[in-house]
């Protein structure tokens, strides 16, 4: 404890963002919390010695991938010259790449660092370098990709734009998208840093074949590193998660140039159960739901900032947020892309989809007695689930009403 609390002190770089403050350390006289978290030894080692050349972090949910990459494009960016070219982090959810540019431009690198997510950093490409938009339509995102490979083929839009590339929430993306990102990265640096958890790969698109990073031009062998621990999520909040998505979670084993499926070790951070209630219909849920994040709010101090919603369709996200607005309690609800503004403090109510690569220390998971959807894809159901409830960081709210199956296997702690 003694050396962790020094570690905290002389190198700022080493403490979890935490969802609001970011990377925002500049109050040098604020109080040193009660908890003092840090990257742990691994973790830290593996970020500093972070070499030029492609590499590859295989991290469960919770393991500090997101921390690691900040730390590596900050030293990225204080290493660069006047000449250097800029630095690009890619991700898949707009969300996520809205908190990574918050945090970057919380630490002064953001005109060197560029946060996007895939298919905006797609448009920007078309539109800077005179190459024709794809109209709108349910296919305009594929086209989009597709125009920027033609494009890249015919050195319409130049390979080797960027010093480093360095990817988040990496599962997500199909094959024929990173073959294209390491066109890009400068090969007088070749430096490419992929972050990977095959459980949260919810996307099928990003599972419908097994590749091998080399057939994408990663050069992955003896630079591959694996992250089993499991730091952000309580033990009960963990075992609540896995509890959906145990047969997601049995591990395998592959070479260095494969993708392994790695099962979450917790840190031993103990926590309250999370709270399963049982009530007659969604409508209950929701006005539950939102009396007590009122109360925690009124009563437990909790700002209105650190509570999420996390609901797996639309109409479960509509229902929580009507249900909010009657109570008049700050909210932000994500719909569409700029929606997601994480300086707000609001209770934010999104998908679950959208939620990866996000944290709260509070998340409320309504409708799991419609989970899965009937008709649905119960695996993809339950990588859903797993997503959505390690986004919590200290407590775990859960209602559910009908018959699903994920409302069953939860003994219910409260019936109301």
């Amino acid at each position: 404890p003694q050396l962790d609390r020094v570690r905290w002190i002389m190198f700022p770089e080493v403490r979890p963002p935490s969802q609001r403050a970011l990377f925002d350390d500049t109050d040098a006289d604020a109080e040193l919390p009660d908890v003092m978290q840090v990257m742990d030894l691994q973790q830290e080692q593996l970020a500093r010695s972070l070499g030029d050349g492609h590499r590859v972090i295989h991290g469960v949910a919770g393991s500090g991938k997101t921390m690691i990459l900040g730390f590596r494009a900050e030293h990225l960016a204080k290493a660069q010259t006047p000449t250097s070219k800029p630095i690009l982090v890619l991700c898949f959810n707009e969300p996520l790449a809205v908190k990574l540019d918050a945090m970057f431009t919380a630490r002064g690198i953001a005109d060197r660092v560029h946060a996007r997510n895939f298919h905006k950093w797609c448009w920007h490409q078309l539109k800077a370098f005179g190459q024709p938009l794809p109209g709108q339509g349910p296919d305009m995102f594929d086209h989009m990709v597709d125009g920027v490979i033609r494009a890249v083929e015919r050195s319409q839009i130049p390979s080797g734009q960027y010093q480093a590339i360095l990817i988040d929430e990496g599962h997500d993306f199909r094959p024929e998208w990173l073959k294209l990102i390491t066109q890009m990265v400068d090969p007088a640096t070749n430096s490419l840093l992929l972050l990977y958890d095959d459980a949260q790969s919810i996307y099928e698109r990003s599972r419908t074949r097994q590749f091998s990073f080399k057939s994408v031009g990663i050069q992955a062998q003896g630079r591959t590193n694996i992250l089993k621990i499991n730091y952000r999520n309580t033990k009960q909040i963990l075992q609540a998660a896995s509890l959906i998505a145990a047969d997601l979670l049995s591990p395998e084993e592959h070479d260095d140039d494969g993708i392994p499926v790695v099962r979450p070790v917790s840190y031993g951070r103990e926590g309250p159960p999370p709270l399963v209630v049982r009530l007659p219909s969604l409508r209950d849920e929701v006005e539950h739901l939102a009396d007590l994040l009122a109360d925690e709010h009124h009563s437990g101090g909790r700002a209105w900032g650190d509570m999420a919603i996390l609901c797996h369709d639309h109409t479960v996200m509509t229902a929580c947020a009507e249900a909010l607005h009657r109570r008049r309690l700050p909210h932000q609800v994500r719909r569409r892309s700029g929606d997601y503004r994480p300086a707000q403090d609001a209770i934010r109510v999104m998908t679950m989809r959208v939620s990866k690569g996000l944290e709260f220390p509070l998340v409320a998971i309504p409708g799991l007695g419609a989970m899965p959807a009937p008709g649905a894809d119960e695996k993809e159901a339950a990588r859903l689930f797993y997503v959505a409830a390690t986004r919590a960081t200290d407590k775990l709210l859960l209602t559910a009403s009908g018959e699903g199956g994920f409302g069953k296997r939860f003994a219910a702690g409260v019936t109301a």
